[in-house]
């Protein structure tokens, strides 16, 4: 490439009058214009040469803008990750990073860069500018060190590595139905039965994730072993492919190989499954094969039980935290819970979804009575 060459190619910001860049190359410096979309066409029949940047492996390409290495990086990833996957991680790009970090050149990102914007999203991040929660924080900085790990291992030079950048995320405290709470539900359901409120029914005792049950279909239960097969989840998605939609049903393998897995039910809970049968391709939630019922909906199903029991307002996922929660307090070994609920390993199970209750610690905390006893005995 000679000195005086250029190179024109398209931004993907979507920012008005910055459409493309014009590259310049002299004495083995590169310097960046940003032109109009006008402008565009023109320099580009002017300018005729165009190429990826990956390709282009020279000392002078390291000054590249983090959002081409953001891009190729999404396109690289796209074929190795799920769809719910690769649109979170184009969601969190189009909205929180490139429009803030996006026209850094790499060689201009350091520790001091990526820490003073994560504290400014945690701060005034958002729509509404309030800020965005540390978990959310959390995860576009995981973001941004895989982008500036795959630049790395491009040949670009980068600064730094952002490992050192920490989010501290506040201990989350779930809310657990109470044995009473669990037991009003419970009443409701066996006087008020349908397949709906069976579905609520069977993820308060088996501590299937929402997603699951809405893609539970009734070949997946088998009455004679008394068994449930997870291996499908469903999700509502967002999607760029149809304009007048821009969301979709997905039905996908679950998040983790871990997440497949056969559930033994309780003898109870199959006899009621069982005055319910269907045909083995119908949808467990509906009894049909073409409806389905959605996450949000069972959500909100949820509420509207939660409400005519005047029990307090929880999301669904509480209902496999209760779960787990009864398991420890009737003595199920971590192990078998662990896989029940589909988890990688027991730290997970005791560290994000096992929460005694007042009763349970009561409990363990009067074993120490016949202790006490011996000492009163052997003082006085």
């Amino acid at each position: 490439m000679s000195n005086k060459e250029r190179i024109v190619y398209k931004r993907n910001d979507n920012i008005p009058g910055q459409k493309c860049i014009n590259t310049r190359f002299f004495k083995n410096k590169v310097s960046y214009d940003y032109i109009s979309s006008g402008s565009c066409h023109e320099e580009k029949s002017k300018h005729p040469i165009q190429v990826n940047l990956v390709e282009l492996q020279t000392s002078a390409i390291e000054h590249v803008p983090f959002y081409i290495i953001a891009d190729n990086w999404l396109l690289h990833l796209k074929p190795c990750v799920k769809e719910t996957t690769f649109i979170k991680y184009k969601n969190l790009l189009k909205t929180y990073i490139i429009p803030y970090i996006g026209n850094f050149f790499l060689d201009e990102i350091t520790n001091k860069v990526i820490d003073s914007y994560c504290r400014q999203m945690m701060k005034k991040g958002g729509c509404l500018n309030k800020g965005l929660s540390p978990k959310t924080v959390s995860d576009i900085l995981s973001l941004i060190r895989n982008i500036l790990r795959y630049a790395s291992d491009s040949g670009y030079l980068t600064l730094t590595d952002a490992k050192s950048i920490t989010i501290k995320l506040p201990a989350k405290e779930m809310k657990v139905l109470s044995l009473s709470e669990q037991a009003v539900l419970c009443n409701y359901i066996y006087k008020n039965p349908s397949l709906i409120n069976i579905g609520i029914l069977i993820s308060l005792f088996t501590g299937i994730r929402v997603g699951e049950l809405c893609a539970l279909k009734w070949e997946d239960i088998s009455l004679p072993d008394k068994t449930i097969y997870i291996h499908h989840t469903m999700q509502r998605i967002q999607t760029d492919n149809d304009k007048r939609c821009k969301t979709k049903i997905t039905i996908t393998t679950p998040k983790s190989l871990r997440s497949v897995r056969t559930i033994p039910l309780p003898d109870e809970l199959i006899q009621i499954i069982t005055n319910f049968q269907n045909s083995p391709q119908s949808f467990f939630l509906t009894g049909r094969d073409n409806k389905w019922i959605e996450p949000r909906t069972m959500q909100n199903h949820l509420k509207k039980l939660l409400k005519i029991n005047s029990i307090e307002k929880i999301n669904y996922h509480c209902l496999r935290h209760t779960f787990a929660t009864r398991c420890v307090e009737l003595g199920f070994d971590i192990k078998s819970l662990s896989e029940i609920l589909g988890h990688a390993n027991v730290n997970i199970t005791m560290n994000r979804y096992v929460h005694p209750t007042m009763e349970l610690k009561r409990t363990n905390m009067q074993k120490f009575s016949s202790l006490l006893t011996v000492k009163e005995h052997a003082f006085f």
